[in-house]
């Protein structure tokens, strides 16, 4: 029998998702104190101002990567935490795409959802590193 990742193609969007669940799920089972990550500063960069203040520390982090996960599993998203400025920079600098070809613009989102998912999944690995070399296990 073939595994269940065997049946997609290995740049299928299906696995890409179900490799950053794993990640998450391997780095909740890993982080048995997560508040263990306050305080402690994380060395991620992030592009948004807004994100950059929400997460601060690992924690945040952590809390963070938990809640996207949910959000991908479960495909229900808060409108309260959808940034309105953020959207609205977002929004102008994708208008000259919106009279784009439609499989053009698919195409674009599809490899963007690609790029933050392997993004994602890479920082979620990290952060599980880290609170490894912070309880003093060898990785």
């Amino acid at each position: 029998m073939q595994s269940a990742e065997a049946k997609f193609n290995k740049n299928s969007l299906l696995l890409t998702l179900r490799r950053y669940s794993s990640a998450v799920s391997d780095m909740e089972q890993t982080i048995l104190l997560p508040s263990l990550l306050r305080d402690v500063p994380s060395d991620e960069v992030w592009d948004c101002e807004t994100a950059a203040e929400a997460c601060r520390d690992l924690y945040s982090n952590y809390l963070m990567l938990k809640a996207i996960r949910n959000t991908v599993e479960s495909s229900l998203f808060s409108l309260e935490d959808h940034m309105a400025k953020n959207t609205t920079v977002l929004n102008k600098s994708l208008e000259p795409l919106l009279d784009t070809d439609p499989k053009a613009l698919f195409l674009f989102h599809l490899r963007g959802l690609f790029s933050v998912m392997n993004n994602l999944t890479k920082k979620t690995q990290s952060l599980t590193e880290k609170y490894m070399d912070i309880i003093g296990v060898a990785n």
